[in-house]
């Protein structure tokens, strides 16, 4: 299933225009020099997507422990629902909750560190903007840490993260470049087509718990156990 994070990446990059292209826009890249501007480009990317691996690894773990509680291969149905759940309930019962206010004090921070690198103009600079970067709260990136709690270790995790993450440089790094290229009513038309990829990439782990034996999308029960046990004894 880890196709599915770089197509979740992909199609949801047009989204990150919208929510991080600001700070793409804003990017102090060598323009004047294009090799150059190519390797702070890099840096940037980079940077995202070591906060990514790490997020990834973190919640690699979690699911690690829910495999190891008994869950196994049925956390990605429960993981599959979830994501569909995220896309069907109408965002005014999130704001109402508003889940993110405990993480208010590390988003202050992310931030602010976010100002004081992009006024700096070293090659480090690109890659501290970009790591923190990858920290800044995204609902897109939400979708992707429940697929990375579902790949079910560590490593899994981290991999999966890193995928979305490259799944995000196209279109991200025509933003650095081009500068806002896409006019918002395109980019408005665009995301209104994400849920959809979203809800088929939950049908997707959904099909891939129930191990209806479909190659590469529902193997059989028996197989995601041993490769779960092996996923265990490393």
């Amino acid at each position: 299933m880890f196709y599915t994070a770089f197509i979740l990446g992909l199609l949801g990059s047009f989204h990150c225009i919208g929510m991080c292209g600001p700070i793409a826009f804003a990017l102090p890249v060598d323009r004047a020099n294009k090799s150059k501007m190519v390797f702070q480009t890099f840096l940037y990317h980079f940077g995202r997507l070591v906060s990514y691996a790490l997020i990834g690894l973190i919640f690699g773990i979690v699911g690690k422990g829910l495999y190891l509680a008994g869950f196994q291969q049925r956390l990605s149905i429960v993981m599959g629902v979830l994501m569909i759940l995220i896309v069907l309930i109408p965002p005014q019962i999130f704001n109402k909750y508003n889940f993110s206010k405990p993480l208010y004090k590390l988003i202050g921070y992310v931030k602010s560190k976010l100002g004081f690198y992009l006024r700096q103009k070293s090659n480090s600079t690109f890659f501290s903007i970009g790591f923190f970067n990858g920290f800044l709260p995204c609902g897109l990136v939400y979708m992707a840490l429940i697929g990375a709690i579902a790949a079910s270790n560590a490593v899994n995790g981290a991999f999966y993260m890193i995928l979305f993450g490259l799944g995000t440089v196209p279109m991200m790094s025509m933003a650095v470049i081009a500068g806002n290229f896409l006019k918002i009513s395109i980019r408005n038309k665009i995301q209104k087509i994400i849920p959809v990829f979203v809800v088929i990439i939950g049908l997707l782990f959904i099909l891939r718990g129930l191990g209806l034996g479909i190659p590469y999308i529902s193997p059989p029960d028996a197989k995601l156990q041993i490769s779960n046990n092996a996923s265990a004894c490393e």
